[in-house]
């Protein structure tokens, strides 16, 4: 299946001289849940304007469902949706009314009815009469993903949708973007909740200092560049590490109390049985075991770190 966004060898340089991003190339599969994470000035939003069309590239092409930004905006325009980080509505208008504008901004014929379900999958509905000056932070952040619906765009950017919104709406709006991958609508999310990511993407891309450093399905970035521990609480101290364990990946508490064993998902069976079988040898009783994993966090700050300071 073709790409629904085919972005191809994107560097934006401005007139400063700082350059913010260095050829990005990136397929976004139709239908799938894309988030890109990165530390603030890596160079997410640059990328995001400039699929939007609202900065112009440097060098490069993108593709938006077939329309290239360049030759056909109008066309690439209308297929994308875009939810910005700041909050920017007419505050005076109602709800309905700036509804109905966006969607006559691109050209699209009325449909009070698709607004309606808009509304009412937003829990919107009762407030369409309010004006937007009137609304909660959270309720016009709503309104943003409203407007962006409006012109049924099958591309939806969500640059930091839940910037300052409390936990039980950030849990409703991660349904909301389920619902509408599930009716066929792309969603490309920037995010500073790394659980965000973890809760919904199928995919994930880094972005540092403007360069893509990973991009990669969710599962397999975990399985690949995630770490486990597993500690083991021993009966009696040690006062250092057995000659015989010395080539395994393990670090001893201060107290001696405790080993601590990492390893990655590859090993996991063959070197958790091989350690517990040489402290059989070795005559190391325990009397508890416990495992951890790396979050997606983890990951990300391991990457990130990784760029810094190989640079």
């Amino acid at each position: 299946m073709d790409p629904i966004l085919s972005i191809r060898g994107i560097s934006k340089t401005y007139a400063s001289g700082f350059q913010a991003l260095r050829n990005v190339d990136l397929d976004i599969r139709r239908g799938e849940i894309f988030a890109l994470l990165g530390p603030n000035g890596a160079g997410k939003t640059t990328l995001i304007s400039i699929i939007c069309g609202i900065v112009n590239a440097s060098t490069g092409s993108v593709l938006a469902d077939g329309h290239d930004i360049v030759g056909d905006p109008r066309g690439a325009r209308r297929k994308i949706g875009l939810v910005p980080q700041e909050i920017s509505t007419d505050a005076f208008e109602t709800v309905w009314a700036t509804m109905k504008f966006s969607r006559g901004l691109f050209g699209r014929a009325p449909d009070p009815a698709l607004l309606e379900k808009i509304l009412r999958d937003l829990s919107l509905w009762e407030k369409r009469d309010s004006k937007i000056m009137t609304l909660s932070g959270g309720m016009k952040r709503r309104v943003m993903i409203a407007k962006a619906l409006s012109h049924e765009p099958t591309i939806l950017f969500l640059d930091e949708p839940t910037a300052g919104v409390d936990v039980e709406l950030r849990r409703d709006m991660w349904q909301m973007v389920r619902g509408l991958r599930d009716r066929g609508v792309t969603i490309i999310l920037t995010t500073h909740y790394i659980e965000e990511a973890e809760e919904m993407a199928d995919r994930i891309g880094v972005i540092n200092k403007g360069e893509l450093v990973v991009v990669e399905e969710k599962a397999v970035l975990m399985r690949k560049l995630g770490k486990k521990q597993l500690t083991l609480q021993l009966q009696a101290p040690l006062a250092a590490i057995p000659p015989a364990l010395a080539a395994l990946p393990l670090e001893l508490a201060e107290d001696g109390h405790a080993l601590v064993y990492t390893f990655d998902v590859q090993s996991e069976e063959t070197g958790i049985a091989g350690l517990l079988r040489q402290l059989n040898e070795l005559g190391i009783d325990f009397k508890d075991l416990h495992s951890s994993e790396s979050s997606l966090e983890d990951i990300f700050v391991s990457l990130v770190h990784g760029r810094r300071a190989a640079a």
